[in-house]
């Protein structure tokens, strides 16, 4: 699989990552399964958080003899100071590892939350720390709001973003642009969710096929090729699929075409995007 620099801190990363939540509920043998699945494709980005169920309980034993050779990225909802440092530790203990190589604040989502991150005993104070202390290599975040993500740019020189890179929502609102602009210029590492996503669930559409996603992924191998590259094309380093295994299976399958979209492929894309229901922004 191809790999990608991530932003200015040099290191490499494989175009689709394994997002932790597709091991939450399975058994051991299966998260076993998935995750030496992964591997053999070439994926080297692992990323899991504490609000992902029982994803770091099944990581910690799949990835055990594993961790030099795979980036592992890890996330924290807490925004004090105690908090954040209390999640850090029961995710290093769970995770087996003495370090995460990105330690992110997870889903910001609103202005307050900024304020709390980095009021006295915020949790910016805990993402300092562990990157000094040796228990991060880098540090970032990851948001749903374009208001806070850029707030949170200004406030601190962080490593890497996370944030939703969607053909659909691009192409309804330019929901991202914004913030896929600013961390270009900033040389920040850009970490894609929700490339494949299609739509908000239809009314009266079979979601039992995809129970852990809120939203209609997009399941067509050509339309979701599209949607990866489109991602790609914007200077992504690596994209997460939604939290289903055979989402991840068809990321996998895709990730041997990460050409740039022509114009007439754009094209296509912004024409598809009017019959389609964008999930952000909210």
């Amino acid at each position: 699989m191809e790999t990608r620099t991530l932003g200015r801190t040099g290191m490499k990363l494989s175009v689709i990552g394994f997002g932790g939540i597709v091991a939450a509920g399975k058994t051991q043998a299966e998260a076993d399964k998935l995750v030496n699945f992964a591997l053999d494709s070439g994926v080297t980005y692992f990323d899991v958080a504490p609000t992902y169920g029982d994803s770091e309980e099944r990581l910690g034993p799949a990835l055990r003899g594993k961790r030099e050779a795979i980036f592992l990225a890890c996330k924290t909802t807490e925004r004090t100071r105690d908090g954040a440092q209390r999640e850090l530790e029961r995710s290093l203990r769970r995770l087996h590892t003495d370090h995460f190589d990105v330690y992110q604040l997870h889903g910001v989502t609103s202005m307050q939350e900024v304020e709390t991150i980095f009021a006295p005993n915020g949790a910016i104070e805990t993402i300092q720390r562990a990157k000094t202390e040796g228990k991060a290599r880098l540090v970032g975040f990851s948001a749903h709001s374009e208001e806070a993500a850029l707030a949170l740019l200004e406030r601190y020189q962080f490593d890497t973003v996370m944030f939703p890179v969607n053909w659909v929502c691009w192409s309804d609102t330019e929901f991202g642009a914004r913030l896929v602009r600013a961390a270009r210029e900033r040389g920040m590492g850009i970490l894609a969710i929700k490339a494949m996503a299609r739509q908000k669930w239809p009314e009266n559409s079979r979601r039992d096929e995809y129970p852990a996603c809120w939203y209609q992924p997009e399941d067509d191998p050509p339309v979701a090729s599209l949607g990866l590259r489109f991602a790609w094309s914007e200077g992504i380093t690596a994209c997460i699929p939604p939290g289903d295994a055979k989402m991840l299976h068809l990321a996998i399958r895709l990730a041997d075409n990460t050409a740039p979209l022509s114009e007439d492929e754009r094209a296509y894309l912004k024409r598809k995007a009017q019959s389609y229901v964008p999930i952000f922004p909210q």
